[in-house]
């Protein structure tokens, strides 16, 4: 069976557990908007006997998989409920147990979500594996702000980066980044934003508008928009921290833009 294409019905799963020879499925969650998750997704959930969930997945999710065991993964404000070593031996040992495990990862799992590296784990240990793309964040929650992450005239291409190495150091790729035209996406640089503005403020680009968006897609949502040069004093001002995107680049002219149209259509029809 190809385990790219799959769909998981309940005789696959069936089979696997039978076998004793395991299962691993890693979902992307999306960005947190329960609504912004696949329905491949929903129905594999559904089929799920463990559900390993990171810090970022909305827990409503939980529900898609009710007669699955939910078991909490993931990192809060530093604090870890598991070691990545851990993750990966509980996935083994739930796969082998109890047949099919899904790890449930925010956004796409591919994008800065470490579920590559525990697919190949399990893998060595004869559990097959497989795969549900995510709606990445970094696409999704600009978008929901109508920040396009190119547009005609603005930008022909787009950077994503971590703000956040495995070393806990600013990615070097962003003072690439800063040189370029392109839009810039960075994930879990809330810490580093001292830094990536000072390289933005080398390259010459003090008033480049800047976008922080904090629970991106979600209710308690929080945005400011800025440039460069006032950004740090935008995000002092609304007490923006993680979980949050910044979004540089000339696309962010668009969200106000639209507001400027809309403002226009509304008073001309008043008039």
């Amino acid at each position: 069976m190809d385990y790219n294409r799959y769909t998981l019905e309940k005789d696959t799963i069936k089979a696997h557990t039978e076998s004793r020879k395991g299962l691993l499925t890693v979902i992307g969650a999306g960005p947190g908007d329960i609504e912004l998750i696949t329905l491949k997704a929903i129905k594999v959930l559904g089929n799920a006997d463990v559900v390993l969930y990171d810090a970022l997945v909305n827990i409503e999710l939980l529900e898609f998989a009710p007669n699955a065991e939910h078991i909490f993964v993931g990192k809060r404000k530093g604090c870890y409920s598991y070691q990545q070593e851990q993750i990966n031996e509980l996935i083994v040992n739930r796969a082998k147990s109890n047949g099919h495990v899904v790890r449930l990862k925010g956004g796409d799992p591919f994008v800065f979500g470490r579920g590559a590296e525990e697919m190949e784990y399990v893998a060595k240990h004869g559990i097959e594996v497989a795969m549900v793309p995510g709606i990445s964040s970094c696409l999704s929650v600009p978008a929901i702000q109508n920040i396009p992450v190119t547009k005609r005239g603005s930008a022909e291409s787009f950077w994503v980066i971590t703000g956040t190495t495995k070393e806990h150091k600013l990615s070097a790729d962003v003072a690439l980044a800063a040189k370029s035209s392109a839009t810039v996406v960075i994930l879990m640089g809330m810490s580093k934003l001292p830094q990536i503005v000072e390289l933005f403020k080398d390259a010459g680009k003090s008033e480049l508008p800047i976008a922080i968006i904090q629970n991106g897609t979600r209710s308690d949502e929080k945005v400011g928009v800025g440039t460069i040069a006032s950004i740090e004093l935008e995000v002092e001002r609304q007490e923006l921290a993680n979980p949050a995107i910044i979004v540089i680049g000339e696309v962010v002219r668009h969200r106000e833009q639209i507001k400027e149209i809309q403002k226009e259509i509304t008073i001309a029809s008043i008039a």
